[in-house]
């Protein structure tokens, strides 16, 4: 059961999904949103980054601050930290002072050299094929208290079910991109095909044949070989040899 607090953030996490246009500018207006929400409970100002990686991309780092997504970022970089081992073991993992954990002690010069000296990373839930994690940093030691933890953990399970709606609007979105070219290609390619058959007075199989006979010998791909043969009859270009059988 939600609380009326956890009905707004609910809300709001949504509007946000609405607002922005790709999953990036969603990542980066969540971060931004947790270190608001997740502040008050530690007593003091806390900045955030979330660590979005997908099978087959890139990991896609966003930060409510330049300071947040540089961290993350040298973190991603050393393959070590409170975020990264978050997103290996699906646990919230905490360092909670830089000067008495021996622990990651590459990253934890970096975050002693811009003030930092506590650090939660905390999974979110997104299901096969994707993971996410909020890094949340804070300038004090000891700032991360068990009661701050929880209300942190529990802003991550409603933040996750948000991401997860986003990253699967963004992958439809996608989909129907790759989708769009697909046909655009197509009908690239029939239009090339029927530009041939009457050249040569052919069959659409037989004008195919000869648009493919021509990729290959061209090293190209079918649809720039069958845009290169509109654009010259168009008159866009300077049309090249006829495409005979």
């Amino acid at each position: 059961m939600t609380s009326p607090s956890d009905e707004s953030a609910v809300s709001d996490l949504q509007d946000l999904i609405t607002e922005s246009g790709t999953v990036s500018e969603f990542l980066n207006e969540l971060a931004l949103f947790a270190a608001r929400t997740i502040s008050p409970a530690i007593g003091r100002p806390v900045e955030c980054a979330v660590a979005l990686r997908r099978r087959r991309r890139t990991i896609t780092i966003a930060g409510s601050s330049e300071e947040a997504r540089a961290l993350d970022q040298i973190e991603q970089a050393l393959g070590a930290g409170p975020c990264m081992l978050a997103l290996e073991t699906n646990t919230t993992v905490l360092l909670n002072d830089v000067n008495g954990d021996p622990r990651w002690p590459d990253f934890q010069h970096e975050l002693t050299n811009r003030g930092y000296h506590a650090v939660l990373g905390i999974p979110l839930e997104l299901g096969k094929d994707s993971w996410a994690a909020l890094d949340l940093f804070a300038p004090a030691a000891g700032a991360f208290t068990p009661a701050s933890i929880a209300i942190a953990e529990n802003f991550a399970t409603i933040a996750g079910d948000a991401l997860r709606l986003a990253v699967r609007i963004g992958t439809a979105q996608l989909l129907a991109e790759d989708l769009k070219a697909a046909m655009t290609s197509r009908s690239t390619i029939d239009l090339a095909c029927g530009a041939i058959m009457a050249q040569n007075r052919c069959s659409q199989e037989e004008a195919f044949a000869i648009l493919t006979r021509a990729s290959n010998h061209r090293n190209q791909k079918l649809h720039q070989v069958a845009e290169e043969l509109l654009l010259g009859l168009s008159g866009h270009v300077p049309p090249s040899a006829r495409f005979e059988a």
